[in-house]
């Protein structure tokens, strides 16, 4: 059975179909191929019975074909010879490369450290400048200007909402937009500590009432917690400075006008009048 199909096969592979037969078989040429003629008989008779059964159409009652089939003119081209002819056909043509697409080269995209060396800072500074405009509040604190605030000063501090503050600063925590100070004083007699934030809205304003007669050797005066060091009450160092100050021509409670704050600043190491023996 594989032989018989195997040349049934190759018989239709050059049979033409039922569907290639045109209507008018008077159109059809009555010609063999040259491949045809040189077939063998045995195989020509397999192929045309073969050829009757599937398309019995074709045939008369004699069984004699109403139309020679054409077969075609030169048999198929092995693999060898496409490759043969595929090869003469490139010999004789010129090889030219075709221009090559140019490639797209994008710049480099600027990297954090370019556009923003520091981002923790800018934020910082960008933060600062909306919650002190003007600066004063920052040039009070800061380490570069010698007319700052210590640690040993008497600071008076201004609430929005709220009675005003005044004690020893004995402590300033430095934190960019953090910076608080921790001031110590008295009331009824008992000693209180209060811390506030620098650049905190409920902030009205922060002056210096006096300043500390000599430098501190300390970062932090906790030592003046003791009883042997302990300050005591500043509430009449607090009410000179404010009686100098209204004989100047300012109000206790007015506003700073375009100041944000301003400090009037006392002269450092000149105490009060008032204030007792000097120690």
């Amino acid at each position: 059975m594989s032989v018989v199909a195997t040349t049934v096969r190759a018989a239709a592979k050059y049979m033409l179909p039922k569907s290639a037969v045109p209507k008018d078989v008077s159109a059809v040429p009555r010609r063999l191929g040259k491949w045809r003629e040189g077939t063998n008989s045995n195989t020509k008779v397999f192929i045309n019975r073969m050829h009757k059964g599937l398309y019995p159409d074709l045939y008369d009652t004699n069984g004699a074909p109403v139309v020679d089939l054409e077969a075609p003119d030169e048999p198929p081209k092995t693999p060898r010879a496409v490759k043969r002819e595929i090869q003469q056909r490139m010999a004789g043509r010129s090889w030219e490369l075709p221009q090559q697409r140019k490639i797209i080269v994008y710049p480099n995209k600027l990297t954090i450290k370019k556009t923003c060396p520091d981002p923790v800072g800018t934020i910082t500074a960008a933060q600062i400048a909306l919650l002190d405009p003007t600066g004063a509040r920052t040039r009070l604190f800061a380490k570069d200007n010698p007319e700052c605030a210590r640690v040993g000063d008497i600071l008076l501090v201004r609430l929005r909402t709220g009675d005003p503050f005044a004690g020893v600063c004995i402590n300033i925590r430095r934190r960019a937009a953090d910076t608080a100070i921790l001031l110590r004083g008295q009331l009824t007699r008992v000693g209180v500590e209060m811390w506030y934030k620098v650049y905190s809205p409920l902030v009205e304003g922060i002056e210096v009432v006096q300043r500390a007669a000599k430098r501190a050797r300390r970062a932090r005066l906790t030592y003046m917690r003791n009883v042997k060091h302990d300050r005591g009450s500043v509430e009449n160092v607090v009410r000179m400075y404010l009686r100098q100050k209204a004989a100047l021509g300012t109000a206790e409670g007015q506003k700073k006008k375009g100041l944000g704050g301003a400090v009037l600043h006392a002269p450092r190491g000149k105490k009060g009048k008032g204030r007792g023996k000097k120690r």
